[in-house]
């Protein structure tokens, strides 16, 4: 399976893999080719080592990863640390996606009756709001640079369901999946004003002020481009 089909499936999980970071790393365990220890993790995600151990034994207590001391290849000498690796645990959803769609859809019809003229406006100010709180719960960096900011962004949002690659030197990110899937078709006005305002969220949590610029694809096989030129508020 690969890692789209994969985040995909786990999306819409609840209990241990509803935490979007913990789903992050849950990801990022099973894509890896050696056994993942706490402070690679917290590397990987810009988060305190507590928190990754955290993280990471909440896993395995529920049966996702398991736990050992074979050592990962990045291990020096002395005693291997504590690595985790994927179990064969089926990760199952709790309704399937075209309910999930429909669900969406009717929840646009709502919006759209309580508040036609500035559903767009609502909608990016909820995005807002959800991406400092995004921030809060990865953990990242008090100071990062630019570059570690984008790289955080993307994290998160392939935490959520989408498949985002950082594009640092186009101060932009590249959106190959959205988990939203048809939704998004046929509301770009509204998902878009959404995701808009998650990035910014993020970004202005981490210092850096943005207006993000959205531009979505016209294929299905091109990337939506997220634009996120920033001023540093430190």
């Amino acid at each position: 399976m690969d890692i789209k089909t994969l985040d995909s499936r786990i999306s819409d999980l609840t209990g241990s893999l509803g935490d979007p970071t913990r789903r992050a790393i849950y990801i990022a365990v099973r894509e890896s080719g050696e056994p993942l220890t706490t402070s690679g993790v917290a590397r990987l995600f810009d988060i305190h080592t507590n928190v990754a151990r955290h993280h990471l034994d909440r896993l395995a207590d529920d049966g996702y990863l398991s736990v050992s001391q074979r050592p990962a290849k990045t291990h020096g000498a002395g005693r291997p640390a504590k690595t985790y690796e994927p179990t064969n645990k089926e990760v199952t959803v709790h309704f399937a996606p075209r309910r999930f769609e429909m669900l969406t859809e009717l929840l646009f019809q709502v919006l759209e009756e309580v508040a036609p003229e500035n559903v767009s406006d609502v909608a990016e100010n909820v995005g807002r709001s959800y991406g400092k709180q995004l921030a809060a719960e990865i953990g990242a960096p008090e100071e990062p640079g630019y570059d570690d900011a984008v790289q955080a962004v993307a994290t998160a949002m392939t935490g959520l369901g989408f498949s985002v690659d950082p594009d640092v030197a186009g101060q932009q990110l590249l959106t190959s999946h959205c988990p939203f899937g048809e939704t998004a078709t046929n509301h770009p006005e509204v998902i878009c004003s959404l995701d808009r305002g998650i990035v910014a969220g993020m970004f202005g949590a981490l210092s850096f002020e943005c207006n993000p610029v959205i531009i979505p694809h016209t294929r299905l096989d091109e990337n939506c481009v997220t634009k996120i030129p920033v001023e540093i508020t430190r």
